[in-house]
């Protein structure tokens, strides 16, 4: 086979890789179940070894790095150091993969997709994709579907079009990332017309799916950076008629939204209270600032503050919180001021190349007709799709929604390489020891990635045999025996396995204590593989009083407590020892104070106990 041929079409097959991510992601609910980032884990994967195949194949092939690059390189290295000292390694890993993935996609795109061509047919692509994505968003919202494809939607998203996705937040999120793309692809390009009209529908679409998102967030941040968007376009003396109509257009179809959309009018509403802007995810910001304030360096560690909140979590909150809405926050509670550091840094950096780039890639024009850019109305779109989620980040979580980082992700690599237009500065000659460099560091993250995607993967559908199996029998316990033998560090298996064993333990059979001692070997691996988990230090100790070890169990319930002050169910199970312990009027506080935090049927039933008990004591 002809050697540039070849080339070509491992380019095009990069190309072809990119986009299946690109929509495999939103279309798979946002790509946030683990079987589903595994499929974008592999297709990277292959992406990383077809541009490793071109450095060989074509020594001509030159590096494209600008300075953005030394940035994203830089929060890599500390990831990898920061996962080798946390405490919960299984969380850590997980989040780890999900940096190598973006990471690696950075790079492929950015020394792959660095043809103006690539960059059009991946913007064109996201458009589309964001129009058809919408439309579904439309459909919901009209028909009050609680679908997402076979999925329901927990009914606090009732009313709401969230498209794919679950979440309508999420859904915003990825939209406002898409809509300055298509309306700077309709007003600023050099399209056939046809085209153009055509994605200025599907900026029109893409809008509608912002509102029909009923997202806060996202309205506020989409009107922001459109602010943004037609300044720049107002500012520039051949775009200004075109803009003023464009956004009196938007502005208006906006503003009669709002009015007429009941539930939007109900939403805001509901976040003033007595004057106070109440809101829960406000709450949610104390426990990240605390966890950060712990650990105000280098933070708790990679994805660990959906355990550490529990030390933290406010007494009306009761929920399981994975991530605080605030992706600043949360950020600085898992990786420190030093992570926050190094992405600021990186976000600089690409933006001073957009400023620096800006000026290269307008077209000038010659006072008579108006000298359209299919560069400049990347860059514009691009930078404030960007600057938008950016903005919507401050009130929600987009960027630990694996689809809409890897759009992000994707966009800032696209932008990173118009470097290119403003010097030729940061091209690196495919030299041997660059050549050497780039498939040492890519074949490691490769071979990397693909082992843990077979242990993942293999692990996955053990686990998912055990759900298919019947409850708490043999099959079951083993098949996530097998599991647990497959990645030991998985502290949820090991709790799954200790809890059936507890709860057949209770059915007091012959081997009840026998049971009881199993169990509590597989709450001690939680406890050791995750120490801030409640859960298995309540379990332990419950196990203990079963088998009439009380005067042990105390110290576990006194660390669960200690792990969830405020959780209502821990709170509850306390006063259970004490009842176990006989201390009735002790033990009565404690099942008040768990229904007052959260209706409890446990705490009910004791309290029910106790007063019996307590009105026919002599």
């Amino acid at each position: 086979m002809d050697q540039e041929l070849a080339d070509k079409r491992c380019e095009r097959g990069i190309l072809g890789l990119v986009l299946a991510i690109l929509v495999f992601g939103p279309l798979a609910t946002g790509a946030v179940r683990p079987q589903d980032f595994l499929v974008i884990q592999g297709l990277t994967v292959v992406a990383v070894i077809l541009w490793i195949t071109r450095i060989w194949m074509n020594p001509n092939l030159r590096l494209l790095w600008p300075p953005v690059c030394w940035g994203v390189v830089a929060f890599v290295g500390y990831a990898i150091w920061r996962y080798q000292n946390a405490e919960i390694e299984y969380t850590a890993r997980t989040e780890l993969i999900k940096v190598l993935v973006y990471a690696c996609l950075f790079f492929v795109v950015i020394n792959n997709l660095n043809r103006q061509e690539s960059a059009q047919v991946v913007t064109v692509t996201l458009i589309l994709l964001g129009m058809g994505v919408a439309l579904y968003a439309g459909y919901q919202f009209l028909t009050g579907s609680d679908k997402v494809w076979h999925f329901i939607r927990p009914a606090q998203y009732a009313g709401r079009g969230s498209g794919t996705y679950i979440c309508p937040n999420h859904l915003a999120g990825f939209l406002e990332m898409i809509l300055p793309l298509g309306l700077a692809y309709t007003l600023m390009s050099r399209l056939e017309h046809a085209t153009k009209v055509l994605l200025g529908y599907a900026a029109a679409v893409i809008l509608t799916g912002i509102g029909v998102s009923v997202s806060r967030g996202g309205w506020v941040a989409t009107a922001l950076a459109l602010f943004v968007f037609f300044g720049v376009l107002i500012s520039q003396r051949h775009y200004r008629l075109v803009a003023v109509i464009a956004f009196a257009i938007l502005t208006s179809a906006s503003i009669w939204f709002v009015v007429n959309a009941q539930l939007s009018q109900k939403r805001f509403e509901q976040m003033f209270v007595g004057g106070k802007v109440d809101d829960l995810r406000f709450l949610l910001w104390k426990p990240a600032l605390q966890i950060w304030h712990e650990n105000f360096w280098w933070g708790a560690g990679p994805a660990h503050h959906e355990y550490r909140f529990r030390q933290f979590r406010p007494e009306v909150v009761q929920m399981s919180v994975d991530y605080t809405h605030n992706d600043y926050l949360n950020t600085l509670a898992d990786w420190g001021l030093a992570g926050v550091i190094l992405i600021t840094v990186s976000f600089g950096l690409l933006f001073l190349g957009v400023f620096r780039c800006w000026r290269f890639v307008r077209r000038s024009n010659d006072g008579l007709t108006t000298r359209h850019s299919n560069r400049a109305a990347f860059v514009l779109g691009a930078s404030t799709g960007l600057v938008t989620i950016l903005l919507h980040s401050v009130v929600d979580f987009n960027m630990h929604i694996p689809a809409n980082a890897i759009v992000a992700v994707t966009l800032m690599a696209l932008l990173a390489g118009y470097w290119r237009f403003a010097t030729e500065r940061w091209w690196i000659k495919s030299s041997l020891g660059v050549r050497l460099g780039v498939t040492l560091l890519g074949g490691a993250a490769a071979l990397y990635l693909s082992q843990q995607a077979l242990l993942r993967g293999t692990e996955w559908m053990l686990v998912h045999e055990a759900d298919q199996a019947a409850n708490y029998s043999t099959e079951q316990i083993a098949l996530l025996n097998q599991a647990h033998r497959v990645d030991p560090m998985n502290f949820s298996t090991t709790y799954r396995i200790g809890e059936m064993l507890r709860l057949l333990s209770w059915q007091k059979g012959p081997d009840t204590d026998k049971l009881a001692y199993e169990a509590m070997e597989w709450f001690d691996v939680g406890m050791r593989t995750n120490p801030y988990d409640p859960y298995n230090f309540l379990r332990y100790g419950m196990c203990l009083d079963w088998v009439g070890k009380h005067d042990q169990a105390g110290k576990y319930f006194d660390q669960a407590v200690k792990l969830d002050p405020n959780g209502y169910y821990v709170v509850a199970h306390y006063g259970w020892h004490l009842v176990q312990l006989g201390k009735l009027a002790e033990a009565r506080p404690w099942f008040q104070r768990s229904m007052r935090l959260k209706y409890s049927d446990v705490a009910e039933s004791y309290l029910e106990i106790i007063d019996q008990r307590l009105r026919e004591a002599p």
